[in-house]
């Protein structure tokens, strides 16, 4: 029988009774012949929970006992939803990551998915059981300790059981109906996508678009898996949703197809560091070492032998990047005259495959916000985005002025 592979996010499942709707969609696809593997996210909250209770416990906690705190909101989820399907006369099972095995690296709290091995579970759909319930988010390191995959793992979870399982589709249920131009909570013009480009995609996760993981579009575009984004909430259809699918899919492209924003960026400046061969590596070894994230990065021109160094990164990893930095400092492997961070920025991007062909794009970015009275503190390019921060308070200004800038609201 065909596999099919759906993934019902936090919000979906943040009930008894939406764990009940979800069940529902599962069922009508047990009806139409297919195996299903249902991959599920903690209740909504509940991860944010159990991360508040590590970091209440634990403020530079071990990494192996934080991912078997925050793993448990799935297991809960999976078992929940294998009894409500047993409920509807539906033979379905629960899986934890290690059961399956989803063999992960040994990095906890980000580990990436190495191989799943799929004899288990199609050694039970040969038995008769219908629907596989696993628990996102979630592995097993070679160790044979419980990894996570990093927040928004479930997504990544999904995509590689459709890789894996040569499933016919990977479809991710949230809470919106789709892939935006930006969020409609700030635009009011916001226009649904029928299609978008798994590099268009891949930016807007990167960027701040809550839609995705990053890393489950990375893996759809290499394994070409048909991904597809709807809502748990509304009625099915076999035409809802978004479609995030190869550039050659899409007839005509706008040269920019979405605005993203992410309003928890810090900018960090190193003042007065050496402007010497090495010197890059010397700062942003310690903070790859210590996990931090870092995005845009700008260095000033140097005066006298000195240079300033500026970057972004998330708000939450704020305090790890100047305990990293500090510690080089002290241990006389980089030598500056302060640390500075600003965590009160906001990243906004534009992202558009047809920026590759045509110019101008960053001239009307720049002119809507100057415009508007904003003033850029970091700019950043790619081929195909242009992200600059900006102080936050003007975040939501910047988004609704861009949008209407490049005239996203028309199809």
């Amino acid at each position: 029988m065909p596999v099919l592979v759906m993934k019902f996010g936090g919000t979906s499942v943040a009930t008894l009774d939406r764990i009940k709707r979800a069940a529902k969609r599962v069922a009508l696809e047990v009806a139409k012949g297919y195996n299903v593997i249902v991959i599920v996210s903690a209740m909504s909250g509940k991860t944010n929970e159990l991360v508040g209770w590590v970091n209440e416990t634990s403020p530079l906690y071990d990494a192996r006992e934080y991912d078997a705190v925050v793993s448990s909101g799935e297991n809960v989820t999976a078992g929940l939803m294998a009894l409500t399907l047993q409920e509807m006369d539906v033979p379905a099972r629960s899986w934890q990551g290690w059961q399956v095995p989803v063999k992960t690296t040994s990095a906890h709290s980000s580990a990436r998915i190495e191989e799943i091995p799929t004899d288990n579970i199609m050694a039970k759909f040969g038995e008769g059981m219908k629907v596989a319930v696993v628990a996102g988010f979630q592995g097993i390191s070679p160790e044979g300790r419980i990894t996570t995959l990093g927040r928004g793992g479930s997504d990544t979870t999904a995509v590689a059981f459709a890789a894996a399982f040569d499933a016919e589709r990977c479809d991710i249920y949230t809470d919106v109906d789709g892939v935006y131009t930006t969020d409609p909570r700030i635009a009011e013009k916001a226009r649904k996508l029928d299609k978008i480009s798994f590099e268009e995609m891949l930016e807007l996760a990167s960027l701040g678009a809550k839609v995705l993981q990053t890393r489950s579009v990375e893996l759809a575009m290499r394994y070409k898996v048909k991904l597809r984004v709807l809502s748990s909430f509304e009625e099915p259809s076999d035409t809802a949703g978004t479609l995030v699918c190869d550039e050659e899919e899409i007839m005509e492209s706008n040269v920019v197809s979405g605005i993203a924003y992410s309003r928890d960026e810090a900018k960090m400046t190193l003042q007065s560091v050496a402007d010497r061969p090495g010197i890059a590596a010397a700062i942003f070894g310690p903070l790859s070492n210590a996990g931090v994230n870092v995005d845009m990065i700008i260095q000033n021109i140097a005066e006298e032998g000195r240079t300033d160094m500026t970057f972004s990164c998330p708000t939450d990893q704020v305090m790890r990047a100047e305990k990293a930095l500090n510690d080089a400092k002290d241990a006389g492997e980089l030598n500056f005259a302060d640390l500075i961070a600003d965590t009160n920025v906001a990243k906004i991007s534009a992202v558009g495959i047809g920026m590759r062909s045509q110019s101008g794009v960053a001239a009307k970015m720049f002119q809507t916000l100057s415009d508007e009275g904003i003033n850029i503190k970091v700019i950043a390019t790619s081929e195909i985005k242009i992200s600059v921060l900006v102080d936050r308070k003007y975040m939501e200004l910047a988004v609704q002025s861009l949008h209407d800038a490049f005239e996203l609201e028309k199809a």
